[in-house]
């Protein structure tokens, strides 16, 4: 990744305020399996851990689910939620999967509308860099400055770096968000041997058979379909309780 502005020059940030920065985020967001909680979380501690920034957001597009974004403070989330228009430091970062820095807004010409927003609400420096979480979400983390000219060569690495490690914690945040709905939606499920008893029941009544011969039956149509027994009870008692049309 590179930055739009060339050469970066200046200070870089210390190896220790480096490492401190990446263990706060991942002590932050290790545990979470709340992916808009943890799009919060690290926008309020890099807003609280890099130096010169005194807000940051986040802004994250989902394949066929609405864009997300978090903010440090309410009355910026604007300036990240491409709701409002797609000119923007966040939208290009995104576009052009590069840095993209403007150390001083009363000079930028590149976002014309936003800009001006920016400014009005005391924004006079930003830097997005565009993160990667996986193959079906990407985004973009953006920090701002009050002052003019806040914004230099160390948060550009700092940003660069910080990206990286967030769009691997932010990307398991979305598998154990994943598997906590999984698990959910299996609990809700009836257990097997509820439902293999109740197709044992549809069975007896269908066919005036024992218990042992509509078990029988059942482990027949599971091996003729190549299904778990559950399953093929699952669908015989769902059939019989779907409504019939009059």
């Amino acid at each position: 990744m590179r930055s739009d502005t060339g050469e970066l020059s200046g200070e870089v940030p210390g190896v220790l305020e480096t490492a401190a920065i990446l263990r706060e985020v991942t002590a932050g967001l290790i545990t979470s399996d709340d992916f808009d909680g943890a799009l919060a979380r690290l926008a309020r501690i890099i807003r609280d851990a890099v130096s010169e920034v005194t807000w940051c957001g986040v802004t994250v597009l989902r394949s066929g689910a609405p864009a997300s974004v978090a903010a440090s403070e309410p009355r910026l989330r604007a300036l990240d939620d491409v709701r409002y228009g797609t000119d923007g430091p966040a939208m290009t970062a995104i576009r052009q999967r590069e840095l993209v820095w403007s150390a001083d807004l009363r000079a930028e010409t590149r976002w014309p509308c936003w800009t001006a927003q920016a400014v009005a609400l005391g924004v006079h420096g930003v830097l997005a860099v565009p993160v990667d979480v996986d193959e079906h979400v990407i985004g973009s983390i953006n920090l701002y400055a009050r002052d003019p000219g806040g914004l230099g060569a160390a948060q550009q690495l700092t940003a660069m770096l910080l990206a990286e490690h967030a769009g691997l914690l932010l990307g398991a945040v979305r598998d154990r968000a994943r598997q906590v709905e999984l698990a959910g939606d299996l609990a809700r499920r009836p257990s097997a041997g509820r439902l293999i008893d109740q197709a044992i029941g549809v069975i007896m009544t269908q066919r005036g058979c024992s218990a042992t011969e509509a078990l029988q039956v059942l482990r027949s149509a599971s091996a003729a379909l190549a299904l778990p027994l559950r399953d093929v009870a699952e669908r015989l008692v769902t059939s019989v309780a779907r409504p019939r049309d009059t």
